[in-house]
């Protein structure tokens, strides 16, 4: 079972998630009432949508993570599964992805945000990142 199987599995326990086809096309999502919040586009890449205040609020953290990606002007970050913690900072980053979505405004019907990060980010294994 790939990380991101892993991952999907235990996401799927909660009460208040729904699987159903990403958005984007690729792959499978997870939503909640308001919106889709995580993306599953391989066993190991991971789109989360995060509310614009929430990743300012840990732009921080979220950058000092070798499993995570950010792209400028994007609701969404990649996080790459490649071990358990990085599991396990994915089901953190979902809560904090729900409390985000559910405190921020409720969406005009025409969404000012682009897609999610799929096609947008290149992740290299940690291994290679860390060689150089």
């Amino acid at each position: 079972m790939t990380p991101a199987q892993q991952a999907m599995e235990r996401l799927r326990a909660w009460p208040d998630l729904t699987a159903c086809k990403a958005g984007c096309g690729t792959g499978q999502a997870l939503r909640f009432a308001r919106a889709e919040v995580v993306h599953f586009h391989t066993g190991r890449d991971v789109d989360l949508h995060l509310t614009r205040r929430a990743i300012q609020r840990f732009r921080y953290d979220l950058s000092a993570s070798t499993a995570i990606q950010l792209v400028p002007g994007s609701n969404w970050v990649t996080v790459h599964l490649d071990c358990a913690t990085d599991i396990d900072l994915l089901l953190t980053l979902v809560s904090v992805a729900l409390k985000a979505h559910q405190a921020a405004p409720l969406p005009s019907p025409a969404p000012t945000a682009p897609g999610c990060n799929f096609h947008r980010v290149t992740v290299l294994p940690r291994d290679l990142v860390t060689e150089r």
